[in-house]
């Protein structure tokens, strides 16, 4: 890739922003959704390396629809661009077979063309945050979906909101598998159950796909649930902000043929 842009991810937690600089991601920052104020600094910071890049378009993808014309008109107002917008004006590259009425969240489009993009073959792509994807891409660039579950983090509250004596738990990862007190009981029930549904989805997935695709984990909760973990074979932090840049890439070159 030889782009310049500013790529901006808005989750359901967290708002990721990364500079392409010749290709290369050369600068990341996340906010908070809760730290939005801090937004329009952090802009200036990011796309400050990109002043004298020429056309260095900025980027703007969404699975939070209330913080998204806010963030385009930060935008606007900071920098002087209207963000371009993946799905709207840049298609991400990547087959898909799903249900015609199907609406599926961009960071998972953009994952599973990042993943793509470098892996050139079947892929399982787990997403940890605000809730965990598990999507299966088969080895000729198709996006099939996949499965949605709650993140880590909602799972402990939900016990906590659900029940009438489990208390509030931070989430961490269990000492062993055996929980011998309250709390670490359900540490264990959250960490082991996303792991065993990761494994056991990638097992269909690679009945479906004739050989055991490459697993890559992504998200804010990846490193802790799985960063040690044998079945995990890549994990990469960045990966929507890359898909945002292989899409970006994508639409120029088709532009220039």
């Amino acid at each position: 890739m030889n782009i310049n842009a500013l790529a901006i991810s808005i989750g359901n937690t967290r708002t990721r922003l990364g500079t392409f600089v010749d290709g290369k991601l050369i600068e990341r920052q996340f906010l908070t959704n809760q730290s939005m104020s801090a937004l329009p600094e952090v802009l200036a910071q990011t796309y400050s390396a990109l002043r004298d890049k020429g056309d260095a378009p900025v980027v703007l993808a969404s699975v939070n629809p209330s913080l998204t014309d806010r963030v385009a008109q930060a935008v606007a107002q900071q920098l002087g661009r209207t963000p371009l917008r993946i799905e709207r004006d840049l298609k991400v590259p990547i087959g898909r077979q799903l249900d015609r009425e199907s609406i599926v969240g961009e960071d998972r489009l953009l994952n599973a063309a990042a993943a793509y993009d470098t892996l050139k073959s079947a892929c399982v792509i787990v997403d940890a945050g605000t809730a965990v994807t598990i999507d299966f891409v088969d080895g000729a660039g198709t996006f099939h979906g996949g499965a949605i579950a709650p993140g880590a983090r909602m799972m402990l509250q939900s016990l906590q909101v659900g029940t009438g004596q489990l208390p509030e738990v931070e989430l961490a990862r269990p000492e062993e598998p055996i929980g011998h007190n309250t709390a670490e009981a359900m540490r264990c029930g959250v960490f082991y159950g996303l792991r065993g549904m990761v494994k056991e989805l990638a097992e269909q997935y690679a009945e479906i796909a004739g050989n055991y695709p490459t697993i890559v984990a992504t998200g804010g909760d990846a490193e802790l649930l799985f960063g040690d973990w044998e079945l995990i074979e890549r994990h990469v932090p960045d990966l929507t902000l890359l898909g945002i840049g292989v899409t970006l890439q994508t639409a120029r070159t088709a532009d220039e043929e």
